[in-house]
């Protein structure tokens, strides 16, 4: 049976109000749990407490009440252990401008009490692409090498947990690609659990096992991204007409659009509706078919769904 990377407990963190402002509560009692050798989402408007979640899980922010455990380690019980198994790459580009890419790592694995001879500076360097760069001053690197310096600085203790916070934003195609080819090896060959922020939803998508979804400091949803996608059931069905299709068929529960580049989109509810029902309305309505396809709802219409339906 597999065990859980992070289990998360009745987790609550409130900001004090700073004057006359009332205190701010960020987190309102989030129960999560990633399981272990996952790509786990964790996605959420602006404000929705993803990272106050993530710096708490780091260490770096103290939490209210609640309880977490990472790798089985009770972050109250045991920070250190907990604390050194898990590695986060940050959104913000905190680095040294004075340390070279190796220099970076080798104090950051002297930070986590990694022996020297369990150091693997330059191979991971070489992995994210930084070999070339291994002495040139933090201050000269470019914006992506940059990125790839915090990724590397977050894998120097061997982390079984890899947080990225928002790691491609604002990054070009070729390093997105790079990172995620990364971690998908990572994740694979070494079995790291990794947990992922992003506002790419299409890259959420494409990269994640399961996905939790915050808003307002509480979790309006958690599940695979199957199933996730399979909780809207509108589908359309795209019907490309022969000339002088012009006809509009007419079927209960489906919605009927005549698109600018002469296509007809008919949407309908799936659990109502079979596609079958769908074409029958077309061919009843004289419209010989050229083509057809399918679209069906994407991640970033469950997002807006569960968002806009949570807490009114």
């Amino acid at each position: 049976m597999a065990r859980d990377a992070i289990r998360i407990e009745s987790l609550r963190k409130t900001y004090g109000g700073q004057g006359k402002a009332p205190p701010k509560e960020a987190l309102t009692g989030v129960d999560l749990a990633v399981p272990e050798g996952s790509v786990f989402g964790l996605l959420g408007p602006n404000g929705a407490g993803k990272s106050t979640l993530i710096n708490i899980l780091a260490g770096l922010v103290t939490k209210t009440s609640g309880k977490v455990t990472i790798w089985g380690f009770d972050q109250d019980v045991n920070p250190r252990q907990s604390r050194a198994s898990i590695g986060v790459m940050p959104q913000e580009l905190n680095l040294d401008p004075f340390f070279t890419p190796r220099g970076a790592l080798e104090v950051q694995a002297g930070l986590y009490g990694v022996p020297k001879a369990q150091r693997r500076s330059d191979e991971i360097l070489e992995m994210v692409g930084l070999s070339d760069k291994a002495e040139a001053y933090a201050r000269t690197l470019s914006g992506g090498m940059r990125r790839r310096l915090l990724l590397a600085k977050a894998l120097v203790h061997h982390p079984h947990v890899l947080v990225l916070d928002e790691p491609t934003a604002g990054v070009d195609i070729e390093l997105r690609e790079m990172l995620w080819e990364n971690v998908r090896r990572l994740n694979r060959e070494r079995g790291m659990t990794v947990i992922l922020t992003t506002h790419y939803l299409k890259e959420a998508e494409e990269m994640c096992d399961e996905i939790a979804i915050l808003h307002q400091g509480a979790k309006v949803a958690q599940d695979s991204t199957r199933n996730l996608l399979g909780q809207l059931d509108a589908r359309t069905l795209v019907i490309d007409p022969e000339e002088g299709g012009d006809a509009t068929p007419d079927a209960q529960g489906v919605e009927t659009e005549r698109r600018e580049d002469g296509t007809l989109a008919l949407t309908y509810h799936a659990n109502d509706t079979s596609a079958e029902e769908v074409l029958d309305a077309v061919r009843r309505a004289g419209i010989r078919i050229r083509d057809v396809r399918t679209e069906q709802p994407d991640l970033e219409d469950v997002f807006l769904s569960l968002t806009r339906g949570a807490h009114g």
